[in-house]
């Protein structure tokens, strides 16, 4: 778990690492930091614009450093996110930045797929599926935003994966669970708090 302050220090140089990277086309340097935030993690970084999403890339497995991978991913998901135009100067005055700082993924093991909903929990987990060479992955936070019920969010991860929505009830897919601690902008450049899932307003 991150303290809050480490969690301000990695929201601050996500959205100073976009600004640098749109002025001079390269990220600041790495800046020194406690030994806990050069610790291996995995890391997406969000970012909204009026409450509607803007980018969102990251790195669901443990293989950076947290201070490098919310660096990697913050240019990500400012200028290489494929559902969207690479984010302008102009617009960051009106671009709020989230971090959600990973637990590592660990797989869901059932007997029955019909028993996928029994363990995995909406406002805790996040969820990746696996089938036939397609993946997807979906936030903790995604369900909670969209008022989706475990079955919904089974299935939305799914199509994420580019596969059917029933596809969770194959015996060939694989659904691993993951949690993460949120730290997001109040306002564009404002105020930063770690952010309860289960309080985030929910848009379903």
């Amino acid at each position: 778990m991150l303290s809050l302050e480490e969690g301000k220090l990695l929201v601050t140089l996500a959205r100073r690492t976009i600004e640098s990277y749109l002025e001079t086309g390269k990220k600041p340097p790495v800046p020194k930091v406690v030994a806990k935030l050069r610790e291996k993690c995995g890391v997406f970084v969000t970012l909204t614009k009026r409450g509607e999403l803007r980018g969102c890339i990251g790195h669901p497995l443990p293989a950076l450093p947290l201070i490098g991978a919310v660096m990697d991913s913050a240019v990500s998901s400012a200028v290489h996110d494929p559902r969207f135009p690479a984010v302008t100067q102009n617009e960051l005055p009106d671009i709020q930045v989230e971090i959600s700082v990973l637990t590592p993924p660990e797989v869901i093991n059932v007997k029955d797929p019909c028993e996928y909903p029994k363990h995995v929990e909406v406002g805790k987990h996040g969820l990746i599926v696996e089938c036939s060479g397609y993946a997807g992955l979906l936030l903790p936070q995604v369900p909670v935003d969209c008022g989706w019920d475990v079955e919904e969010f089974l299935s939305n991860t799914c199509m994420k994966a580019g596969l059917m929505p029933d596809c969770w009830l194959r015996g060939d897919t694989c659904i691993s669970r993951f949690s993460a601690q949120i730290f997001a902008e109040k306002v564009p450049g404002g105020q930063i708090r770690e952010v309860p899932l289960l309080k985030r307003k929910s848009k379903g």
